[in-house]
């Protein structure tokens, strides 16, 4: 630490302690000023000349120092000096902090790309962790950088400030000071317990936030099941113990604000009630007002030393945390890259040069020694004919001591095709993972071999790279960066080479949906695309690199076989073995293998057989035929893939939606337009400048109307009686000081009322002392209720403000979720309601307290000078253009700061995730410059933005200095008229309090600002339209068990989304009769999901009506209408809980009940095995089971809720075959009397339907029972029968 950081540090504490000892010249020139006025103004004046020496005056030092406007000027000096060096000494420490931040990333960011993978995926350190690490543990160290010179600066404070008091005072301020002591410990329990508190805090929230995630990826579900109300008391029940912990932290924060506003408060009467009782004689004005002074100054360093301590104790867990981080394991320790074993890689070539880039702003000690290339043996020829990759005697582990590859011995045929076959979970990803280094070696070696100096050649502009190798994982993993920059990662671009890997992996379909072409932004804060999508993309990665071996870990997993043919002919077998690269695919599609040159087979982390198709074939006939059979069952599998409308198309159909529905909201332009856009639509700059700089009172004032009317009353009124009361208190001793000096003058004429002596000294001995101490304790209690006041009136605001938003946003139209994207719903529940709940009550305390403390001053100096008005015109317009220019700045730069982190967040997340990945392109140094690089902006924005706080308070520093120096001045012009010495001591004490508080003004006011925009973006989604629940039909009503029969009547419906869009249902006209099967089909877009959204009354329904049983349903109460309905939907949708939450949340149904629709769809036995049955978990999107199950149980979930009408919304596009069959018996048998309506995407689950109605474009094309649409052989339905075929 030193070495880096020493000399700026040692830099800003010299600043530090001058500024802290001209502090102290404030009080004493005050001192001076009172007590020569006073003196002044009984020396008679012409004894002066007596000194002239040939008609010119000399002053002698002393004499110097005790005409007052030297004092005066002096007091101004002092304080411009002092706070100049101030503010330089805060300039160099954030400076270095930021500098220590930077340094502290570039080191995690290293350990990460060194990070053992078995780390990542054995959960010793999560992504979470790492983000913490980033985000929250670098800051802490930062800030304790920034308060760090405070710890040895304010000892020196306190001690001399003591001595000062002492001087002044004799040993009464040794008591007041004492106070001041003892007090400081309870600040720093209160601290403690506020930290303590903020954990608890944190952890409900977090679990709010995860319920309120699941209620809005599963609102289309709640909304049709009608069960809205009972997740969001979920919610609201958590956000209850929230709101618990938070008063805690209200409460405390309350007594912390108190602390600080009373201990001065009592200090003050210690000492003067103390040194009333010793000295009779009472202080002087001068010596009370700077003593006074000096308690103000005082209070500021025993404040922050609880920061510090704070401060210091959480910097130490931080070490702590980076500490271990750092020393887990490295990836280096014991695998090839460390020489140890024949790797023949052309030695440096991992060096690619760019790492040298750390070294720029200060020198880093600890440049990464560990790129040093191990020499490595280079390898006799002959071994490596045609090997690109050897393994001899492997026995490979993640970690643990157990192997999980044992006694691999394998080679990789140069530039042929090598396939990895093998069930799931035998170590085939493990294989190539461990041939890239990435596993622990426990044995063995792994030869790279070179390739030998008359085939290195340049083939066209690209010379192939042999020392990296393209991979493909499993788990697709993208950038967040535009598409075209996912797959060239880094690569020249050459424009026929980019064509043709898009053709092979039939990318440009899906290129052409997005809005930009493949310029479109993706990845985690990008489109989200689907699974496939994701795939492809990976994969036409790792072809486009040109590598000379490629590793493809089932690169087919997430694709229908229409895409993984046309990938494996055209890309495997085209474009990488005519290039003549190496490949090693791993697969579960056997069909592929007649293509393979080099066939490995695995089983239990051992290789079974490694050899050609044919030599498999003679040797192994068993493994060979057991291998024929699976194939047959695939190829099945492959006809009946071909019949569905294939998985792709599906994705394509829900990006489609998803952008059709944005384009929508983008021609509507809903008034929650991102924040920033009302700001830009005025390029002029002055225009700009006034709209931004203006305060948002309609928001400040919604902010309080929330949080209740009562609670406003309270804090403002209590707020001006306890400054009245705190200025109450100053003048009193200033009375109470001057009548005793006057007294003690004997100078009778000079009592402040002018009445005689001894009236006065009659009112000093009794009433002057009882009233002070009065006066202190009322001031103390009040500062105890405003404290108190603000705080609930804030915890009110958020609790009403984030029970409006969760009602209204649960109860939106469906329409709001398609075209609100979700992250921007959750940052209203996360980011804004953290600083509702948490940020803005300490700001709104501390801007009005600072506030009223200027203005108390300005008008305490004021009436006691009157002069001093004409002077303070020019610098209230000064004020205001400074604040107003800060505020605009400010806002800017805050903006610059979060939208400069947020990438940097993203880049640290996205290279934990991919890591493998960079390692096996070796792409290590140019993901450390992009750190760097992200680092560098986010650290300028972040330096720009203090130094602007610096400019700010430079400038307010000066300005109070100036207050100061017309304050003096003045009140020595007009001492000549004034009463008391007393009263100008006040004035100047008050002046001096002026110059700390400025800044704090246009602080708070920049804070509240940019925290007001939470409320405001909370406030803009509290006017969307709710949906409307009550009908014109009372629920008592309708019948009980209405819908009886199910019969349903579709007269002219005409349904669209929003007003603002085109129907997409035109006047369509049915009728089902009671217990019919319906099978609604047509193509993508037709209106058929529509249709059964319009039963839900979930969409815009203009004209006709559809009539269940009688009853036009929209007059029914929603809540009415969707609980007498259910619906299957096409994503299966599953809670975190317990499967009897998740099939009956609201706790009706029997248990025998639940069992038998269990039975019936197929889960029983499964559900039986689990540990607890019916009370067994969930986890959060039901990710413990697979997506076949997760429809079953919404299947069972249909059939829990006993209505006459069931609507499936093709319910079957993820299950297999087998299960398939059994959901169309079930249909069939269990739903048999009731009416069912399916949307089928495959049409040959509905042949069997009584009826089938045929849909295009919003209207009914055909409408009859399926056998006689059949007949028709020109019909639409016939047409896709055929099709399916």
């Amino acid at each position: 630490m030193y070495r880096a950081f020493g000399r700026p540090i040692l830099l800003s504490s010299t600043f530090r302690y001058l500024a802290d000892l001209l502090g102290f010249a404030g009080p004493l020139c005050i001192s001076g000023i009172v007590k020569y006025l006073n003196a002044s103004d009984e020396v008679p004046a012409p004894d002066k000349e007596k000194e002239t020496y040939f008609g010119v005056y000399f002053m002698s030092s002393t004499e110097l120092l005790q005409n007052t406007s030297v004092l005066a000027v002096l007091l101004f000096l002092a304080l411009i000096l002092q706070r100049t060096f101030l503010q330089a000494s805060y300039y160099v420490t954030i400076e270095t902090g930021i500098n220590l931040r930077g340094a502290l990333l570039a080191m995690i960011y290293n350990k990460i790309l060194r990070l053992s993978t078995s780390n990542m995926s054995m959960g010793e350190m999560t992504l979470g962790q790492i983000n913490n690490l980033v985000a929250i543990e670098t800051n802490q160290l930062m800030w304790f950088l920034f308060l760090c010179p405070n710890l040895w600066a304010m000892p020196v404070q306190i001690v001399m400030g003591v001595i000062l008091l002492y001087y002044l005072l004799g040993y009464s301020a040794l008591v007041g000071a004492s106070v001041i002591v003892l007090l400081a410990p309870v600040q720093y329990l209160i601290a403690t317990k506020l930290a303590d508190t903020q954990k608890s805090t944190l952890e409900h929230s977090t679990d709010r936030l995860k319920k309120t995630t699941e209620i809005l990826k599963g609102i289309k579900l709640l909304k049709l099941y009608a069960w809205e109300n009972i997740f969001c008391d979920s919610v609201e029940d958590t956000r209850g113990k929230e709101l618990t912990s938070l008063k805690t932290f209200a409460f405390y924060t309350s007594m912390s604000i108190f602390m600080n506003a009373a201990i001065p408060i009592a200090a003050v009467l210690a000492t003067f009630v103390m040194h009333h009782f010793i000295n009779e004689k009472g202080p002087s004005p001068s010596e009370a007002f700077a003593a006074l002074a000096l308690f103000h100054i005082l209070v500021t360093p025993l404040f922050l030393l609880s920061t510090v301590v704070r401060f210091a104790v959480k910097a130490l867990v931080s070490v702590q945390k980076l500490g271990e981080f750092l020393q887990s394991d490295e990836i280096g320790d014991d695998s090839w890259r460390n020489g140890d074993m024949a790797v023949s890689l052309e030695p440096g070539k991992k060096h690619l040069g760019p790492t040298k880039a750390i070294n720029r702003k200060q020198p880093m000690r600890y440049q990464m020694d560990n790129y040093e290339q191990p020499t490595r043996r280079q390898m006799r020829p002959t071994e490596t004919e045609d090997v690109a990759v050897k393994v001899s005697n492997g026995f490979f582990t993640w970690g643990s001591n157990l192997s999980t590859l044992s006694d691999i011995n394998i080679r990789i045929p140069t530039s042929q095709l090598t396939m990895i076959v093998g069930q799931v979970g035998c170590g085939k990803s493990s294989l190539l993972l461990a041939m890239l280094g990435e596993m622990q070696t426990i044995d063995g070696r792994v030869h790279w071999s070179e390739l030998p100096d008359c085939e290195r050649v340049y083939d066209g502009n690209f010379s192939k790279n042999r020392y990296s190798v393209a991979y493909a994982a499993q788990k697709s993993w993208l950038l967040n960066a535009t598409v075209e920059e996912n797959i060239t990662f880094g690569s020249p671009f050459n424009k026929q080479r980019y064509k043709t890997v898009i053709d092979t992996c039939s990318l440009q379909l899906d290129i052409d949906l997005l809005p930009f072409g493949d310029q479109t932004e993706i990845g985690e804060r990008g489109i989200n695309l689907s699974g496939g999508q994701r795939q492809r993309i990976c994969v036409a990665r790792a072809l486009y690199q040109n590598t000379n071996i490629v590793f493809l870990d089932d690169p087919f997993s997430a694709l229908d076989i229409h895409l993984s043919d046309h990938l494996m002919q055209e890309g495997i077998l085209k474009f990488l073995q005519e290039d003549k690269r190496t490949v090693v695919l791993v697969t579960h599609k056997l069909q592929y293998l007649i293509h393979a040159d080099w066939i490995i087979a695995m089983k239990d982390g051992s290789v079974l057989r490694e050899g050609t198709l044919k030599d498999i074939q003679t040797h192994d006939v068993e493994l060979y035929d057991h291998w024929k059979t699976l194939m047959n069952r695939q190829d099945q599998g492959l006809e009946k893939d071909i019949q569905q409308d294939s998985q792709t198309t599906l994705e394509r159909k829900t990006l489609r939606r998803a952008f059709y529905s944005r384009e929508a909201k983008n021609q509507i332009d809903d008034e929650d337009e991102e924040e920033e856009e009302e700001e830009e639509d005025d390029d002029n700059m002055s225009t700009t400048t006034n709209r931004r700089s203006k305060i948002p009172w309609r928001v400040c004032w919604c902010y309080m109307s929330s949080g209740g009317f009562f609670m406003v009353f309270l804090m403002v009124s209590s707020k001006l009686l306890k400054h009245s009361v705190i200025v109450a208190i100053d003048y009193w001793l200033a009375r109470w000081t001057s009548s005793k000096t006057n007294q003690s003058t004997g100078a009778g004429a000079y009592s402040s009322n002018g009445t005689s002596l001894a009236e006065t000294i009659g009112m000093n001995t009794t009433s002057y002392l009882p009233v002070f101490i009065i006066l202190c304790a009322a001031g103390i209690t009040l500062c105890l209720i405003t404290s108190l006041t603000v705080e609930f009136l804030g915890l009110s605001a958020a609790t009403n403000l984030h029970h409006n938003l969760l009602n209204k946003i649960i109860h939106a139209p469906i329409r709001f979720f398609d075209i609100t994207p979700l992250g921007q719903i959750l940052n209203r529940f996360s980011a804004d309601t953290n600083i509702i709940d948490q940020h803005i009550p300490p700001t709104l305390e501390s801007l009005t307290r600072s506030t009223l403390l200027c203005l108390s001053a300005i008008g305490v100096i004021s009436s006691i000078t009157p002069a001093f008005l004409i002077a303070l015109l020019p610098l209230a317009v000064a004020f205001y253009f400074i604040q107003k220019y800060f505020r605009v700045a400010s806002k800017d730069l805050q903006d610059l700061d979060d939208s400069t982190q947020l990438p940097l967040l993203c880049h640290f997340s996205e290279t934990a995730e991919g890591l493998t990945t960079i390692r096996a392109f070796r792409h290590e140094a140019r993901f450390k410059q992009r750190m760097l690089e992200l680092t560098d902006t986010n650290n300028t924005a972040y330096l720009f933005l203090s130094a602007a706080n610096r400019w700010l308070e430079v400038r307010t520093d000066y300005l109070g200095a100036v207050i100061v120096l017309t304050a003096a001045v003045t009140s020595i012009w007009s001492s000549q008229y004034l009463p008391a010495g007393g009263l100008v001591g006040l004035g100047l004490t008050y002046a001096l309090t002026v110059t700390n508080y400025l800044n704090w003004v246009v602080r708070n006011l920049a804070d509240l600002e940019v925290q007001m925009a939470a409320v405001k973006k909370v406030n803009s989604f509290l006017s969307t339209e709710s949906e409307n629940y009550e009908g014109s039909m009372d629920a008592t009503q309708v019948p009980e068990n209405w819908p009886q029969d199910g019969e349903i009547k579709i007269q002219d419906l005409c349904v669209r989304y929003d007003p603002m869009l085109k129907p997409v249902l035109k006047h369509v006209n049915a009728y089902i009769e009671p217990g019919q099967k319906v099978g609604i089909c047509g193509r993508t877009g037709s209106g058929k999901s529509s249709l059964s959204l319009a039963f839900f009354n979930m969409v815009d329904i203009f004209e006709g009506k559809i009539v269940i049983d009688g009853i036009d349903i929209c007059k029914l109460p929603l809540q009415t209408l969707r609980s007498r309905l259910s619906i299957i939907l096409q994503d299966p949708v599953l809670f975190s809980g317990s499967i009897r939450f998740n099939l009956d949340p609201e706790r009706t149904c029997t248990d025998d009940r639940l069992w038998e629709a269990l039975e019936i769809a197929q889960l029983k036995n499964m559900v039986k095995a689990l540990p607890g049955g019916l009370d067994a978990v969930v986890t959060e999107g039901g990710e413990n089971f697979s997506v076949g199950q997760r429809q079953l149980f919404c299947l069972a979930r249909a059939f829990v809720r006993k209505s006459s009408i069931l609507i499936m919304d093709e319910a079957t596009a993820s299950i297999d075959m087998a299960t398939e069959n059994i959901l169309q018996k079930v249909v069939m048998t269990a739903f048999a009397d009731r009416t069912v309506v399916t949307i089928a995407h495959r049409v040959h689950t509905i042949l069997t339907a009584d009826l089938v109605i045929v849909m295009k474009r919003g209207n009914i094309l055909e409408y009859d029972k399926p056998e006689t649409l059949l007949e028709q052989e020109d019909g639409m339905f016939a047409s896709f029968v055929k099709a399916d075929m």
